[in-house]
């Protein structure tokens, strides 16, 4: 039998781009998969604002929210308070196959790459350069100005896999839910991972 995969760390930030987010948990949780969650001071009061959503800071609260609001009840869910940095995705000894960062803020970015955690989430991903694991960062922002270009290069530099969600229209997408899954499939690529089935280049029709 063989052993379970290591989970893998999904982290929202406080961009403009939620469902993303929510659509790759789902998929994730779908498949089976083990995830470590934690969602950002700031992520929760954009899905206030943008949305009319309150996410629950408490983590029993959320789990409910999340199994709620994705109609799934498969994979494991872990849900870690936004500040709490003695959680198990703040040590480098917690072993993780990956973290995503989905959205990720131009602050986040800022402060990942100079090397300052304020929050959970930027400990986390610290973690993941200093150990060497995959860490996706996928900027939510247009356009990017000069220091936005030097963070991601550093980051880039420091190993990440900077990893924008440009759509694209050669699948022919019929709705905004078939571009947003084209969007979260590409961007778990970069793990090597399938969530779902997707109408992949093959040439010219």
């Amino acid at each position: 039998m063989a052993p379970p995969r290591p989970p893998l760390v999904l982290a929202i930030s406080g961009a403009s781009a939620q469902p993303l987010a929510e659509r790759a948990l789902k998929w994730l949780l779908e498949a089976g998969e083990t995830v470590d969650l934690v969602t950002s001071r700031g992520a929760m009061a954009v899905w206030q604002a943008e949305l009319g959503i309150r996410v629950p800071g408490e983590p029993e609260a959320q789990q409910q929210f999340w199994r709620e609001r994705t109609g799934s009840s498969g994979g494991c869910l872990r849900i870690h308070r936004w500040n709490d940095q003695a959680a198990c995705i703040a040590s480098g000894s917690y072993r993780t196959r990956g973290m995503v960062i989905l959205p990720a803020s131009m602050g986040c970015v800022g402060r990942i790459a100079s090397g300052v955690a304020t929050d959970l989430l930027e400990r986390a991903a610290d973690v993941h350069l200093k150990e060497a694991r995959p860490l996706v960062i996928c900027p939510r922002e247009t356009p990017w100005n000069l220091i936005h270009l030097r963070n991601l290069t550093s980051l880039a530099e420091a190993g990440a896999r900077i990893a924008p969600p440009v759509p694209a229209w050669y699948h022919q997408p019929q709705s905004i839910d078939e571009m947003v899954d084209f969007l979260v499939v590409r961007l778990f690529d970069v793990l090597g991972d399938e969530l779902a089935p997707l109408n992949r280049w093959s040439g010219p029709r």
